[in-house]
């Protein structure tokens, strides 16, 4: 019997609850079947069965799949837009509890940059971040705190001088900023939402889904808003149909639920 890519999307939905047919199939498929000849595996039949019973193969798997890309202030002229009129706009709207959600957060730099630059605003003591993401591992790296010098080089010269300090290669982060970020394991395609936020960011995350999973989840981030609250999203992305789902376009990466 030959096992096809249905075969395979049917088996890891049941193995790890993530939904294949959520994500552009080509680009996906291609992944995932380089990942299959780096490890000269034969067939999809093979690697499920390989998933199944290595612990190693089965973290790599879902760490290779979740595209994990990240780093400080990623396009740093929209985090300007950020510091200089959106979070003194939602300071004056809320107060300064906000409710900050950093979605599928990565190693940790969303919502560590999103600490920092809160901290510019409002006393860190008072600064809580939710952070989210699909893959533990990235989580467990987030939690540790250690980046490059590649991955810190957009963060504010300041700011840099405060909160990192070299470790060899690499720069760690300060525990005061760590301290303020809770991390969680979360499905966006699958499990529940966050309710009331102020501020949802997920960026350079969606360009990996299909149009009909990025529509739903789009509705869910405009439901999971406050009302005046902001959507901020990645320079790679759009929301076309914006007005429909119920969002007013700010500017081309941050939407606002009336």
């Amino acid at each position: 019997m030959t096992y096809d890519y249905e075969y395979f999307k049917r088996e890891i939905m049941a193995l790890t609850s993530i939904d294949l047919n959520s994500y552009k199939e080509k680009q996906m498929k291609r992944r995932i079947d380089t990942l299959i000849a780096k490890h000269a595996i034969n067939g999809y039949d093979q690697y499920v069965k390989a998933l199944r019973t290595d612990k190693t193969y089965f973290e790599e798997f879902v760490n290779y799949i979740t595209i994990n890309v990240s780093e400080f202030y990623r396009n740093p002229e929209q985090w300007k837009i950020l510091d200089e009129t959106v979070i003194p706009e939602l300071v004056g709207r809320f107060g300064k509890n906000l409710k900050v959600w950093s979605a599928a957060c990565s190693t940790g730099d969303e919502p560590y940059s999103l600490v920092m630059a809160l901290s510019k605003h409002i006393p860190l003591n008072q600064i809580k971040i939710v952070a989210t993401d699909l893959d533990k591992q990235v989580i467990a790296k987030a939690k540790v705190g250690l980046y490059s010098e590649k991955s810190i080089a957009a963060v504010p010269a300041d700011l840099k001088h405060k909160y990192f300090t070299q470790v060899g290669p690499s720069y760690k982060i300060a525990d005061e900023i760590k301290a303020r970020v809770e991390f969680r394991e979360h499905n966006l395609l699958k499990d529940t939402y966050l309710t009331d936020c102020h501020l949802i960011v997920c960026r350079n995350v969606l360009i990996y889904f299909t149009e009909e999973a990025k529509d739903g989840v789009f509705r869910k981030f405009n439901t999971s808003l406050a009302k005046g609250g902001l959507l901020f999203i990645g320079s790679t992305e759009q929301i076309i149909n914006y007005r429909e789902i119920g969002f007013e376009r700010r500017n081309s990466f941050f939407y606002q639920r009336p």
